[in-house]
């Protein structure tokens, strides 16, 4: 089979609903429905006594075993463990998003040959933990990741293409400045974009990881379960199993109330009854302040990228929930511009996962190989050094958000104390000035410095931010010639051992398992893992980390900070 041949998916990996698609022969992308042939698969999973199931029965299944399902995972990717036991195991969120990409790769392959590569989406404000996480899982799924791609991106390039402001071709009929609002089940993504020939070129990311039609939901099941206890004194909220059962009862009142103005909630429970007259209005009455949410995010993504409505020539919108026509009309009244819904919400994310998984394609005809998709960081870059002045943990800005990859940037900075015989230096993502609230992703050392080393050495650092998630670090002392450097990919989660060990356990169908065994070794022809030309960190002491940065006199150099040590 040629490369041409090869089938390649893209994968919507969403948090309530995930969605696989593939170029045809004409190139135009199409959904593939599932072994019990629906176009989206429930994103949940239960772990029965004897196997794993995931869909439309785990759904079933869990509203009487909740215990035993794992739903909404896609929230807790980047954590070292899923949100709670199940079955009394503790679960990392990758193995079971693997069983979801696993269900997904095997009805894929009921429409087409043997189904090794994909492209999967992930939220654009998604940090590299949650990114390397996802990844992790799509090799536990037994697939060849070749990109991670930002939903909204995604489905801007399938939008672009359906709607005829882009080519077949994936080209730009004219300049486009396009945002795209993307509220699935259990996030909000924002990503605004500019469209320029075959270049797509993301401008600001934001997003929500904690909103989505879930929240909606659950206010109806709150509002349901406060007029039961009204009328039978029963606190449903007390019953998990009830609750479940619930949340699925407003879910569909949901449903219904995007196309009609009023419905009737029905629930019983333990032989007590109650029946209930719901209106659109009481609906956005009682969820006016999410709408709202999404409202302050959007302005605020605006004013970040410093634009405004009337700098927009386009306004998608995409996700499940944006059927509700509280999010359309709310959105409208904003913006003042008429919101594009010209493509099914479900499918618009995997669909243009596949027209990017053709264009990464090696040898691939079945789309423009010209595209080039350019995306920013959605979370600030830094190190964190100390503050002289003060002796407290300070951040240094390195590539702040937003910033179009791939990115470079130089600062220069001091070491602590004399004598001091290690730098490290600390790659943070996120945080405040002081470094509160920041996701460590990694570090370079500088090791075997001079005896005699005097406090106020300078110490460069220099960051470059690859547009595949590569981030290179180097760290050198050009008073004493003395340098080390490092590689960044994704880096956290999952070891290259415990990958193995988890994916034996998957192959063999042993999700929850009590000991660990030991992780099987290395296949005897794989490559051996890559060494970091910076070691491994020994254990340093505070007067090891570099100190105030000083102003960088070289002429190329970058300083994406404006802080005054």
């Amino acid at each position: 089979m040629t490369a041409s041949d090869r089938p390649v998916i893209g994968i919507d990996l969403g948090t309530t609903f995930s969605v696989v698609a593939y170029l045809d022969h004409a190139g135009i992308p199409q959904t593939i429905q599932n072994l019990e042939g629906e176009l989206s698969t429930p994103s949940v999973v239960f772990f029965d006594t004897a196997e794993v199931v995931v869909g439309r029965e785990a759904v079933k299944a869990a509203i009487y075993e909740p215990d035993a399902a794992a739903q909404f995972v896609k929230r807790d990717m980047g954590k070292q463990l899923y949100h709670k036991p199940l079955r009394g195991v503790q679960l990392p969120p990758e193995v079971i998003q693997a069983a979801i990409l696993r269900k997904l790769r095997h009805d894929a392959q009921l429409k087409l040959p043997e189904v090794r590569e994909a492209v999967i989406t992930v939220p654009a404000f998604f940090n590299e933990p949650r990114r390397k996480a996802t990844m992790d899982a799509g090799r536990l799924a037994g697939l060849e990741v070749l990109d991670i791609i930002n939903e909204p991106t995604a489905a801007a390039i399938a939008y672009g293409v359906k709607a005829g402001f882009v080519s077949a071709g994936g080209r730009a009929r004219e300049r486009e400045t396009v945002l795209v609002y993307d509220l699935g089940g259990g996030t909000l993504d924002l990503t605004l974009m500019e469209l320029d020939g075959c270049s797509y070129t993301a401008l600001a990311t934001d997003g929500d990881m904690h909103l989505g039609g879930i929240d909606w939901d659950r206010r109806i099941a709150e509002f349901v379960a406060e007029r039961f206890q009204q009328q039978h004194g029963v606190d449903l909220r007390q019953d998990v199993v009830a609750m479940q059962i619930l949340l699925r009862e407003a879910e569909d009142a949901k449903r219904a109330l995007s196309s009609r103005l009023h419905t009737t909630i029905r629930f019983a429970h333990q032989g007590r009854s109650l029946q209930l007259a719901f209106t659109r209005q009481e609906f956005e009455a009682m969820t006016g302040d999410l709408v709202q949410r999404t409202v302050f995010t959007v302005t605020k993504l605006l004013r970040d990228a410093r634009r405004r409505w009337s700098d927009l020539s386009r306004f998608l919108l995409v996700g499940g929930s944006t059927r509700m026509p509280m999010i359309q009309h709310a959105l409208e009244q904003e913006s003042g511009m008429k919101v594009d819904r010209s493509l099914s919400p479900d499918e618009a994310v995997a669909h243009g996962a596949a027209l990017y998984a053709g264009l990464l394609q090696r040898g691939g005809a079945a789309a423009d190989r010209n595209l080039a998709v350019k995306n920013v960081n959605s979370h600030d870059l830094g190190v964190l050094a100390v503050e002289k002045a003060t002796g407290m943990s300070r951040r240094q800005v390195m590539i702040p958000r937003n910033t179009t990859l791939p990115a470079r940037s130089k600062s220069r900075f001091v070491t602590h104390h004399d004598r001091q015989r290690t730098v490290v230096v600390n790659v943070i993502e996120g945080g405040d000035d002081s470094g509160k609230n920041s996701t460590p992703i990694g570090k370079c050392v500088v090791s075997g410095l001079p005896a005699k080393l005097p406090a106020g050495t300078s110490v460069v650092v220099q960051f470059y931010y690859s547009a595949n998630g590569r981030l290179s670090i180097k760290a050198s002392l050009p008073e004493i010639g003395v340098e080390a450097s490092t590689a960044i990919e994704r880096a956290s989660g999952m070891t290259d051992d415990m990958l193995r060990l988890w994916q034996a356990r998957l192959d063999a169908g042993q999700y929850l398992i009590g000991a660990e065994p030991e992780p099987p070794p290395a296949p005897a022809a794989a490559k051996p893992a890559r060494k970091p030309s910076c070691p491994a960190a020994p254990p340093v002491a505070d007067e090891d980390f570099i100190g105030p940065q000083l102003p960088a006199d070289d002429e190329d150099s970058e300083v994406f900070s404006d802080l005054d040590f």
